[in-house]
Formats: C-alpha cells, sequence, structure tokens
C-alpha cells in the first residue's frame, strides 16, 4: 500500500504515461488491489482495477453459495451494493476526459451471471474501472490518491464488509424459489409461470423498472391457475401457468397482448426483488421470433416453410445478404430449432403476415403450387408433435388459429380470461373454409457446419471484435447488427458475445467440422467449466461480461455476413 502511495506522489504532473508504472499488485489492510491495466491517455477506456477480498472476513458463510444459482445471486447482491456505494461519491473528480470516474459493471432489473463480481471458495473480486485522473495530459497525483486510499476502500468497507446475513438469506431465498418454479415447469409439462400480483407493464419504452402508478395486478383466470410449492414459504405460489402446446393471446388493441408477451420474453432471465416480474418464469429455451428485413442468411434449409422459389431457386441450402421479411422470420425458426430450442415467441405485429396464414379465399385464388410459403398455421401442430417446440403467439386478427389452439387466453383491459371453449366452439360454428397445406409432417432440420474463415476479425493489420452498444457489434470490416434480437438485454451480454467470437476464432474452433450446435455446446461448457471470463484476453480483469443464452449466441453468428456454412 505505502508503495502505491510512494509511487503515485512520485509521478505529479509527469506526463500521463508514468501511469503505467502503477500496474501490479498491491496490499492494504483489508484487501489486495490489482492494477492490471493502464489507460494509455485520459480519454481512453478506464483502466482496469480488481479489488480482491478474503472471504472469510465477510458475512458470506459457504452455505450462501453451495448451488449455481445461489452463486450468481450472491454475486448480483454484491455488484448492486458496490454500484449505489459509488453513486454515493461525486462521480468524478476534477481533471480531464474520464479523470476521477471509478466504475462498475452497472446492474439493471435482471440477474445474470457477470464478470463484475466473482465469488470463489476463498476471496471476493471485485472489479472495476478507473478513470486516473490528469489536468490535461499531466498526472494529478493527489486526486489518484484519494481513489485508491479513501474511495475504493470506503466502497468495499460498506458495500463488502458491511453485507449481512439477513440481506443475504432474502437475496438467495428468491434465487431458490425462482429456480424451483424452473424445475417445477419442466418436470409439469409448462411453458410459462405469471403469478398472481405480477406487475407486469413498464415504467416506459426506455425504462425496464415497473410501472408504479396504474398498473393492474395481474389475477390468473380460475382455470388456468395453479400452485407451485416453493422453498423458504409456507404457502405455495399461485399463478397462471402456460402449459406446452399451442398457445393464443388474443384481444382488442391496448389491452396489454404485447405487455404479457414480452413479460414472458424476458422471464427467460431472474428478476430482482420489487421488480414485479420476478415470478414470471418463462422456460430458458423459449426464443422470441421476429420477421427482420435485410439480414444476412447462410445455408438454412428452409424448405419445411418455403419451398422452391421461382425460377427453380432451391431453398433446402437457402443463403441471401438480403432476406425478406417472411425468409428471415422462417431462417430465425430453422436456426433456433438447431440451436434446441424449447418454445417461440410470436407476436403478429413483428411477424410476416404471408409467413403465418394463407385464408381460404386466398387459397382459391392463388394455387397452392404457385405459392412457395407454407403458413406457420400448417406448421405449429407439426412443429411441436415432431420436435417438442411450443407456440406462444400473440394474435389480434388472424383468427383462423383458433382452429389449432391448445389454449387462448383473451385480455381484456390487462385482465386475462380463459377463452378456450369459446374459441373452439366459434371454430366451430365458423369454418374458415381453408385447407391444411404443411403435409404430414414439420420436415427435416439440417445441422450446419460453419467453414474455416467464416469468423474475421482483422481489420488492417489489427483485430477488432468490439461491441458498440447493446445491438452492435464491430467485427473485422463488417458491423452485426442484433437489434431484432429482444431477449438481447444487456450491453454486457453483447459484450460477451463479441469476446466469445474473437475466442473462437483465435482457438480455431472453425474447423469446417464442428457443427453450430457442437459449438454453441462447446462454448458453453467453457463458460461452466472456466467461468464466463475464460473467453476474454484481458490480463487479470475480465472485462464487463453478461452471460448471453446460447440463442442470442447464435443469433449473432448468424446474423454475420461473412459466415459460410455446408450441412451435415
Amino acid at each position: 500500500m505505502e508503495t502505491l502511495r510512494q509511487r503515485l506522489r512520485s509521478m505529479d504532473q509527469k506526463s500521463y504515461k508514468a501511469y503505467k508504472a502503477l500496474e501490479g499488485t498491491y496490499r492494504f489492510p483489508t484487501f489486495t488491489l490489482a492494477i492490471d491495466h493502464v489507460q494509455g491517455d485520459p480519454f481512453a477506456e478506464p483502466s482496469k482495477v480488481r479489488v480482491i477480498v478474503p472471504r472469510v472476513k465477510t458475512a458470506l458463510a459457504a452455505e450462501w453459495t453451495d448451488t449455481k444459482p445461489r452463486r450468481i445471486r450472491c454475486e448480483d447482491l454484491l455488484l448492486r451494493r458496490v454500484h449505489r456505494e459509488l453513486r454515493q461519491w461525486p462521480l468524478r473528480a476534477r481533471g480531464s476526459g474520464k479523470s476521477g470516474l471509478v466504475l462498475i459493471d452497472a446492474p439493471g432489473q435482471k440477474v445474470f451471471e457477470r464478470t463484475a463480481v466473482q465469488v470463489a471458495d476463498e476471496t471476493i473480486t471485485v472489479c472495476l474501472s478507473v478513470g486516473l485522473p490528469a489536468n490535461g495530459r499531466r498526472i494529478l497525483a493527489k486526486e489518484a490518491e484519494t481513489i485508491f486510499f479513501e474511495q475504493i476502500p470506503s466502497v468495499i468497507e460498506r458495500a463488502v464488509y458491511g453485507l449481512r446475513e439477513e440481506d443475504i438469506r432474502a437475496a438467495v431465498e428468491l434465487a431458490d424459489q425462482q429456480h424451483a418454479i424452473r424445475r417445477y415447469l419442466r418436470e409439469h409439462g409448462l411453458v410459462a409461470f405469471v403469478k398472481n400480483g405480477a406487475i407486469l407493464p413498464r415504467e416506459s419504452g426506455v425504462s425496464d423498472k415497473p410501472m408504479q402508478r396504474g398498473a393492474v395486478p395481474f389475477q390468473s383466470p380460475p382455470e388456468l391457475e395453479i400452485a407451485i410449492p416453493v422453498p423458504h414459504r409456507a404457502e405455495p405460489v399461485k399463478g397462471m401457468g402456460i402449459r406446452k402446446g399451442v398457445t393464443l393471446i388474443v384481444g382488442g388493441g391496448y389491452h396489454g397482448k404485447s405487455t404479457l408477451l414480452q413479460a414472458l420474453e424476458h422471464g427467460v432471465y431472474d428478476h430482482i426483488a420489487g421488480d414485479g416480474r420476478e415470478f414470471v418464469i418463462t422456460d430458458s429455451g423459449a426464443v422470441k421470433i421476429r420477421a427482420e428485413d435485410g439480414r444476412s442468411v447462410a445455408s438454412v434449409d428452409i424448405s419445411p416453410l418455403i419451398g422452391t422459389l421461382p425460377y427453380g431457386k432451391e431453398t433446402k441450402q437457402f443463403s441471401t445478404e438480403n432476406a425478406s421479411g417472411s425468409t428471415s422470420q422462417a431462417a430465425s425458426m430453422i436456426e433456433m430449432i438447431e440451436a434446441g430450442a424449447s418454445a417461440f415467441l410470436i407476436d403478429e405485429d413483428t411477424s410476416a403476415t404471408n409467413l403465418l396464414i394463407r385464408d381460404g379465399r386466398m387459397q382459391a385464388l392463388v394455387a397452392k403450387e404457385a405459392e412457395p410459403i407454407t403458413p406457420y398455421i400448417d406448421k405449429a401442430r407439426q412443429l411441436f408433435r415432431d420436435y417438442g417446440i411450443s407456440t406462444v403467439l400473440v394474435v389480434g386478427g388472424l383468427g383462423d388459429y383458433l382452429d389449432i389452439a391448445d389454449c387462448v387466453i383473451k385480455m381484456e383491459q390487462y385482465v386475462p380470461f380463459d377463452v378456450t371453449a369459446e374459441a373452439k366452439q366459434i371454430a366451430l360454428q365458423m369454418p374458415s373454409g381453408r385447407k391444411a397445406e404443411g403435409g404430414e409432417s414439420f420436415g427435416c432440420i439440417h445441422e450446419r457446419i460453419p467453414l474455416p474463415g467464416s469468423l474475421n476479425s482483422q481489420k488492417g493489420k489489427k483485430e477488432k471484435a468490439v461491441a458498440r452498444g447493446r445491438h452492435v457489434i464491430q467485427y473485422g470490416q463488417t458491423d452485426l447488427l442484433l437489434y431484432a434480437l429482444e431477449q438481447l438485454v444487456d450491453d454486457s451480454q453483447t459484450r460477451a458475445i463479441a469476446a466469445a467470437l474473437l475466442y473462437m476464432e483465435r482457438k480455431g474452433w472453425f474447423d469446417g467440422k464442428k457443427t453450430v450446435r457442437q459449438l454453441l455446446d462447446a462454448i458453453e461448457e467453457q463458460w461452466d467449466r472456466q467461468g464466463l471470463g475464460s473467453v476474454s484476453f484481458r490480463k487479470g480483469h475480465p472485462g464487463e461480461l453478461a452471460r448471453p443464452r446460447r440463442f442470442e449466441l447464435a443469433a449473432a453468428l448468424n446474423r454475420l455476413r461473412t459466415l459460410r456454412c455446408t450441412q451435415q
């Protein structure tokens, strides 16, 4: 510690590059400080610092992290405490550029496995970004000394050493309950669960916080209500269960259909206490599928949904640089089956209508021989029967889907009603007049093998694999656009995707032998075995990463315009 103090004082007013001499490890009375990387100038990305705390001196006993969900929740709890304490300090000291900034990867309403705080058997590691202070490009040693000897020790003392058992217990018990509900879904044939009293609407279109005023608490229809026993609670949790199969969410405009679907989309992640959606739990393999004009597609067999195109263009190995709405949505469905999805979440508003439906009148006017698209209405039940993939579909104007639904939920002024019996009666009394066009089965799914050279991070003489916010990754000379991935919900997930792609490229995983599914399995096994930070090439500090699902990683890979594949 005193070595660090002396080094700082000796470099006051020197050129900013003198800060490089700080890299190293320093022992403080209650923690170890590791300065892993020093920024090149005050305007560059802040320096990377780790604070390593002996776990035995904290309230975090071994029992609180004896399962993976518990460990992740404890890491999340500590992250939120550190973030809150950092916000109590002035945002920045005086100086140029990023001088005085002390940051940690900011959490939102959802709980992810992250690299910002890592709890091991003997240590707790807190990863910070620090803007080393300067006036112009001259070192401000006194301000830097304040950061290292006052701000960081105070934050660690209050956030980590100040952690109490009752704080841990509340967080861990919620994690146990959410994990128990997820297990219950798997064991009882359910796609999702929404607790009575849940607050589904969000504060605004740009805020993920719950609506504070005017939100209608969720109440399950009696016919769909289930009770799930959970630990740490005498009474079971009651709410609406959505069973596997084909479920429709219907209702008038602005009555809550899309709000319910969005809650289900985000229910693949756990939420913090007080979020309103902490007991909206969706099977982790549920994927939102939408149309995406202009995306690239690489050798996907979309023939189950779109057959031979005009002039004899085959679709068994379909590739394009500029997909239409229907071909993009069809490709996304096949790609997500390939990645191992368990359910599709679809909203009529963001879908290609001609992929969803072809009504009786249009069938009479345009012969099937002249229409290559087999609408999803004729494939959804086959998809469930052949591959076990359920569908939850929001529809406002496609009444023909009543013929294939297992369950119909009507939203009326944000209140759900089970209208399945009524819907079936209407379907019998008012036949659609359309003929099924889907054949006897959904069709074969051909595994693809990415070819060597599909990943190319070179830009000039350097590698470039950088996340630009949540929806853009600059990979080599191309921009990878992820705007259509509605379940990609954190910038740090995008950073992890960029890091994973670069890792796979550097390690030579694209060898022309591994299928897409095998690549996804391998990266998930790597994360499970060696940790999320194992794909980072940073020295010491693992970066600000949050774990994405395999489906968002697959979706990013599939949108690389350099991707070339062959089919197995």
